[in-house]
């Protein structure tokens, strides 16, 4: 047999085997989509503090409701299991960050959420309540628990979701920059558990522990006043005590202003 004649049929060969894996590879899909489902399992990844605003049922009455079949019981055929759409319709809901959704190889559907975790807990003037994530995204309150949070109140306008166009000098924008900034410091965070806007647009920050109100002003020289602050409650206070003043003063420079009770 001439050397022509063995290529050509080697390359016959190989073709052969091409289209016989192929069909394999598409026999196996087949068999797998038409195979049924062994149940749902679903794990919700807690917040930093432990706390759920989602739980494994949220997520399966989501579940339950976007599909013709019930994908929450067993025997479902796998090709009803649309895992992109699935993980696409969690991530639109607005406590879920991401959704991982996959089949395993016993044919049980998984289902992890990973949870939105709320920066601030926003009552506006039209008394209408929402937490904002670390994005800004608007979040609804949970049925189950409510975060801890610092509390914004006053006279806080509509939430918009163009707030964070530095085009416009919207009063959220600054609100929730404050809230952001207080929320990552280490000395701030366990401190102030309130933020109150004025007509003016002036915050107001509420401590933890005393009585006084911390008089903030406007949104600038943020970290100049927080400073002014840090050194007046490690210095000051130490000495006078919590509840010797009524107000503390940071609106005006290079000062920390104080009013006794």
């Amino acid at each position: 047999m001439n050397p022509e004649t063995l290529q050509t049929i080697k390359r016959l060969t190989l073709i052969a085997i091409g289209f016989m894996l192929l069909g394999f590879i598409v026999w196996s899909v087949n068999k797998r989509e038409s195979s049924l489902s062994q149940g749902l399992k679903i794990e919700v990844e807690p917040m930093v503090n432990g706390r759920n605003l989602l739980t494994t049922g949220d997520i399966q009455k989501i579940i339950q409701r976007s599909f013709v079949f019930d994908l929450t019981e067993e025997n479902v055929p796998l090709a009803n299991l649309k895992v992109g759409e699935i993980e696409k319709i969690l991530e639109a809901e607005p406590f879920v960050l991401d959704a991982e959704v996959y089949v395993d190889a016993q044919n049980k559907l998984f289902v992890h959420a990973s949870q939105r975790t709320p920066v601030i807990r926003v009552i506006d003037k039209d008394n209408q309540t929402y937490y904002m994530d670390e994005s800004g995204r608007r979040m609804p309150m949970s049925d189950h628990s409510t975060a801890r949070v610092i509390i914004a109140t006053g006279e806080i306008p509509p939430y918009t979701p163009d707030f964070h166009d530095p085009r416009k000098k919207h009063l959220i924008k600054y609100l929730f920059d404050l809230a952001k900034y207080i929320r990552d410091d280490d000395f701030l965070n366990p401190m102030i558990e309130q933020i109150h806007v004025n007509a003016r647009r002036e915050f107001t920050l509420i401590p933890k522990v005393g009585k006084q109100k911390i008089e903030f002003g406007k949104f600038q020289d943020v970290e100049d006043k927080f400073n002014r602050l840090e050194i007046f409650y490690k210095e000051g206070m130490s000495r006078e005590g919590w509840n010797k003043y009524k107000t503390i003063n940071l609106k005006f420079s290079k000062q920390v202003i104080c009013q006794k009770r």
